[in-house]
């Protein structure tokens, strides 16, 4: 049997816990379970809950110990690089896109699962967070931008979950919608300067090397427009988005309000667990077993095995000094 650690994770504003106590009666070996202290604090959940529900809490160090270590933002965690050989990691990595936490798992001989990679029958496992991340990200940028969809025309790129929670909330508040997919790229580029607000929600793919908004476009776009990038992918669907946080979460490119927070889900925390953990919980047992490969979900979702890549996407765009 396969112990699981819980770790509270350190990323600013990170507020999202992977499994709560209502949801541990699912999980059938819960005494190889082991909560950080103070775990579900921020959620307003004391320590003897877990412990009511029969896992166990214990200090950090020790949750870090386990053979899987399971938490929500892995991949932006500062404790891989105290994580060593043989060790799970069991949340978003996040490794095609950042090349520093591929190196890690490298070094220290990691597995990943990734959870961006889980899917049962097509459909993304973590779907309902996606749509929280729409959602969220667009309710915080007006908050920021000072206007109310209503008065906006607004632009989604996109048809996925993410596309889709945008869709949800700009329409109950009244915006005027276009959407934009694929094969509509073209069509959007040339309409660009009709929008007030404009949405990405592409997955984008790392073998392109064009953009569909360059620094060039940002001139023909109207005067006090916003770019609200909930794919938060750096430099790729959009040229000029970088990274931002919920503390900082906004900058400005030649007029252009850019929206850029990679955490979204975490500013309705308490939402966004609830759906988490009713589909971690799920999947525990297979792991503490040790049946995981047996589990096509599990199985197709391991990105670094032992420190070896398994996902070709990752080895196409993996520097090779990794």
């Amino acid at each position: 049997m396969k112990s699981v650690g819980f770790p509270i994770n350190d990323k600013e504003n990170e507020k999202r816990r992977a499994l709560l106590p209502n949801h541990l009666k699912h999980v059938k070996n819960r005494k190889y379970l082991y909560f950080e202290k103070g775990y579900g604090k921020v959620l307003g959940i004391k320590d003897e809950e877990f412990i009511k529900a029969g896992a166990n809490i214990v200090e950090k160090k020790d949750v870090l110990n386990k053979d899987i270590i399971c938490d929500a933002k892995a991949g932006d965690a500062s404790y891989l690089d105290k994580l060593s050989n043989g060790q799970i990691v069991f949340g978003w990595i996040h490794a095609l896109e950042n090349s520093d936490i591929t190196k890690k798992f490298i070094k220290n001989k990691l597995t990943g699962i990734a959870w961006e990679e889980m899917f049962t029958q097509g459909r993304h496992v973590f779907w309902k967070n996606n749509e929280l991340a729409g959602m969220a990200s667009v309710y915080h940028a007006f908050l920021l931008y000072g206007k109310l969809p209503c008065e906006t025309k607004v632009a989604i790129l996109g048809r996925g979950n993410v596309a889709m929670g945008a869709y949800r909330i700009l329409t109950t508040l009244g915006a005027d919608i276009t959407i934009y997919n694929k094969s509509t790229e073209k069509l959007f580029r040339k309409e660009i300067g009709k929008y007030d607000v404009l949405v990405n929600g592409i997955l984008w793919d790392p073998n392109r090397k064009d953009h569909i908004i360059y620094r060039e476009d940002l001139k023909r776009m109207k005067e006090g427009s916003m770019i609200i990038d909930v794919s938060c992918d750096e430099n790729r669907g959009i040229e000029t988005s970088k990274a931002t946080s919920i503390e900082n979460p906004v900058y400005s490119v030649d007029g252009v309000l850019h929206y850029v927070v990679d955490h979204t889900p975490s500013l309705f925390y308490k939402s966004a667990s609830k759906v988490i953990s009713s589909e971690v919980c799920k999947y525990l047992d297979y792991l503490i077993e040790g049946k995981s490969k047996g589990i096509k979900t599990l199985n197709d979702a391991i990105i670094i095995e032992n420190g070896k890549i398994i996902d070709n996407k990752i080895k196409t765009n993996t520097p090779k000094t990794a």
